[in-house]
């Protein structure tokens, strides 16, 4: 703030005489650093390649003029170990200002992984309504002032507007003529400033120069006219844009990184100026942990049920038509133990997103997130000016592992509660590209695509359209704002909604952080999975869509998950430098002692599934031994020792193996045994029972089981011990035991009779009919068989295990 004015520039940088190597607007031979020349922004067929937000290439050290006659020095430099800045640049925003961007996450034709980041800025740009400063945060952010100043005080949409050296200060006046609703993003608001800032230093030449920062969510009421309800707090900034002067840039897929270091060179009425040789440091606030909340502050910001309750007052809206959807949300908070940086590290490893970011706002307050949606972004091909954007709506939980994961997106994806929230949305989205695309570009290149993060699965849709000439990317973003998967539908109805129903302000949930570069592209993410850190108090908002089909208590749980990576992120005294232990083959499990020392005798009767059963035996800590079922006599012979012999399934008839001679033997011994599959057709079969064929073969088909009371005492067959009353499994078989069982046989399971596929239908049971048999066990011997594949990816590998443990158990009765 004490800094001397700016000293006099050296006459080689003059914007106007020009300099060698310098290039100046209108110059048609190819750009070394950015533009439509960007080193790797075409490919083979010189088709410009959509670049997924990712930096396109490495620039090279330039010079050139922008459109407001500023010129910009850039030198560009390779990082060596990019791990180790991104690190320390992390560190750094903990008591320095600046922003760190990071798209951890991968979806082709969508998202691709690059980092972008700096500390101590120049300039910064900060609004609280319609009243906004633009200020110096060093030494080198002082040339600028007399620039900016000129510009904005030469604009029509200012009230009023003061500046010296240190910043400026203004008010944008109110809209006072009408504008078609084609146009309400070029009506006077804080974005007018925005443009104007991004006029001054425009130029097709650097991809990465712009605006960084976040947008608040009351940014939308300069364009839609909603009553406020709740009071704000007056130091609470609805915007904080910083302007770099050395940016590090790690391009992922090409395993590129480089720092780019500018110099600014400007002309105004007392002369030139320039920034190089002065100094960059900017004030340090050393961040202060919290280990308990303020007095009077709570956890929730709702007691709970109370979000619920919130939830049958919107139903009340949906039912008469005032609105088609709605998001509300609520606040969980933390006293934040861990400095930012160790919270962003987190996120990074745990929950890779495509919009991950650190951000030091000033003032004790941060922005720390992974949010798994775009907001919109901007990029220029032959066609022209695209917008894309990509809203998610419809959420699951994650399954302990893929088997469960497939099931949760089969669940979400045959909801029909959940296809209609994200249809609407995607109108709506579809409605606001409209407003300023060409007619016809508008298309929907993605329907319903499963997205997966680290504890949610979501449903996504993947809009774009093409700009019309007379409109920028500035403009895109404002007719987007905000996603209709943050408000609700329709609109301006649906913010009135959340403003009259949330019990505080929103701050820059549901709006946007991200990217406005001067070459005219943008690209910025939705402030969601976000911790808002403010005076060592984290907080985490999160909401639920709702629908008249909406569940109270579900959307209530809905917005606990959705905060709940966030919250363990600030809860966790995780240190990235140190990366917790993943689970490995060797780790223990809860089935790991049961086998533990037991010898297990494998038959394998030319089955494609032995060796996954065997691999399951193994995992319960016992020793297998596999033999094909011609050498199972000498196997059986030379073991002195047996716990179980497992009859495996496979092709064919019991007949077919002489498996009736392989259970005589093992009895003979008086030894455990379990079928599974073949081996309970011939267990029934040696028993005196009949084995006949189904009208419907059922080979690799998912079926419930349904697991029945034994009839002797009544209570739970021990070969289900600890597994549910119903539960999933997979069949593979064409034969099957018919009733009635042999008298020393008990059913314990049979196929639960839900749904009409053929998988589930009745078979001849004498005088009528039955589901088919799934699980038979001997009264007095240890002997038990099951008709179903334990070993399949149908089947829950937790229930396949337990099942094989139980095996292990078995004992004489």
């Amino acid at each position: 703030q004490g800094a001397s004015p700016p000293k006099a520039c050296p006459r080689p940088f003059s914007p106007l005489g020009g300099a060698a190597g310098m290039k100046r607007p209108g110059d048609s031979f190819a750009s070394p650093h950015g533009g439509k020349n960007r080193p790797g922004s075409f490919d083979m067929g010189d088709r410009p390649k959509n670049c997924l937000g990712a930096p396109r290439g490495r620039p090279v050290s330039s010079t050139y003029v922008t459109a407001g006659q500023v010129v910009v020095i850039s030198e560009v430099e390779d990082v060596l170990d990019p791990i180790a800045e991104k690190k320390h640049l992390a560190e750094r925003l903990d008591s320095s200002r600046g922003c760190l961007l990071s798209s951890s996450y991968e979806y082709p034709g969508r998202y691709a992984q690059w980092t972008m980041g700096f500390v101590d800025p120049p300039v910064c740009l900060e609004a609280w309504g319609r009243r906004f400063r633009v200020k110096a945060l060093n030494p080198r952010g002082i040339p600028f002032m007399p620039v900016i100043a000129d510009v904005l005080k030469s604009a029509d949409f200012l009230e009023k507007c003061t500046s010296n050296i240190h910043g400026i200060d203004g008010t944008v006046r109110e809209v006072e003529t009408f504008f078609p609703e084609e146009e309400r993003s070029k009506q006077p608001s804080i974005f007018s400033v925005i443009r104007a800032v991004v006029t001054l230093f425009t130029s097709d030449e650097d991809a990465h120069l712009g605006l960084y920062g976040a947008f608040g969510y009351d940014l939308a009421f300069q364009f839609e006219k909603v009553e406020q309800r709740k009071a704000r707090e007056p130091e609470q900034r609805d915007l904080v844009l910083y302007i770099p002067d050395d940016l590090l840039v790690i391009n992922h897929q090409s395993r590129e990184s480089w720092r780019v270091r500018y110099d600014f060179v400007f002309h105004t009425k007392d002369g030139m100026s320039c920034t190089k040789g002065l100094s960059g440091q900017g004030p340090e606030v050393p961040f202060e942990t919290r280990t308990v909340l303020p007095e009077g502050v709570g956890p929730r910001e709702l007691e709970q049920g109370e979000f619920a309750k919130f939830v049958d007052k919107a139903k009340e809206k949906f039912a008469r038509g005032d609105l088609f959807e709605a998001v509300l949300s609520q606040t969980f908070r933390e006293p934040c133990r861990v400095p930012p940086s160790v919270i962003f590290n987190h996120l990074q490893q745990r929950n890779p997103s495509p919009y991950g970011f650190h951000i030091n706002l000033g003032g004790g307050e941060f922005l720390v997130g992974a949010s798994p949606e775009m907001f919109v972004r901007c990029e220029r091909n032959l066609q022209g000016m695209r917008v894309e954007t990509c809203p998610i709506s419809g959420t699951i939980r994650r399954g302990k592992d893929a088997l469960e994961d497939a099931e949760h997106i089969r669940q979400i994806l045959t909801d029909p509660k959940e296809e209609s929230e994200i249809t609407m949305c995607t109108d709506v989205d579809r409605n606001d590209k409209s407003r300023i695309c060409e007619h016809g570009t508008v298309q929907v290149i993605g329907r319903r695509q499963i997205e997966l993060y680290s504890k949610l699965i979501h449903t996504v849709d993947h809009v774009e359209g093409y700009l019309r000439p007379e409109f920028d990317a500035i403009d895109a973003f404002l007719c987007h704002t905000w996603a209709v998967t943050v408000c609700g539908a329709p609109k301006t109805w649906a913010m009135q909604f959340v403003e009259d129903m949330e019990k505080s302000q929103r701050r820059w949930y549901g709006a946007s952080i991200g990217h406005v570069a001067f070459d005219g592209h943008l690209n910025t993410g939705l402030t969601l999975r976000t911790v808002r850190i403010h005076k060592g108090v984290a907080e985490v908002r999160a909401g639920a869509t709702l629908l008249f089909d909406s569940v109270p208590e579900s959307e209530e749980k809905e917005t606990e998950l959705k905060a709940s990576a966030c919250l363990l992120a600030v809860t966790s005294s995780f240190d990235s430098a140190v990366p917790r232990p993943v689970d490995t083959p060797n780790a223990s499990s809860p089935w790991e002692v049961v086998g533990a020392g037991k010898q297990v005798l494998l038959i394998d009767f030319e089955d494609s599934f032995v060796h996954t059963l065997a691999n399951y035996c193994r995992q319960t800590g016992a020793t297998v031994t596999t033999v094909r079922h011609t050498k199972a006599p000498q196997a059986l012979q030379s073991m002195p020792v047996v716990d179980l012999v497992l009859l495996s399934p496979g092709p064919g008839k019991p007949s077919d193996f002489g498996l009736s001679e392989h259970i005589k033997r093992a009895l003979d011994r008086k030894l455990p045994i379990f079928g599974v599959c073949l081996g309970l057709q011939g267990t029934v079969e040696y028993f005196g029972g009949r084995i006949t064929q189904l009208d419907y073969p059922v080979h690799g088909k998912p079926s419930n089981v349904n697991v029945l009371k034994s009839c002797t005492n009544g209570s739970e067959p021990s070969m289900f011990k600890g597994l549910p009353k119903t539960f999933c499994v997979a069949r593979y078989h064409s034969l099957y035991a018919a009733r009635p069982l042999p008298d020393c046989l008990e059913e314990i399971a049979c196929v639960a009779p839900a749904g009409h596929d053929n998988s589930t239908r009745l078979v001849s049971n004498g005088s009528g009919t039955a589901p088919v048999i799934m699980g038979v066990q001997h009264k007095s011997l240890p002997v038990a068989a099951v008709q179903f594949h334990p070993e399949s990816i149908l089947t829950s590998p937790d229930h396949g295990l337990q099942l094989l443990a139980n095996a292990l158990m078995l004992r004489a009765a």
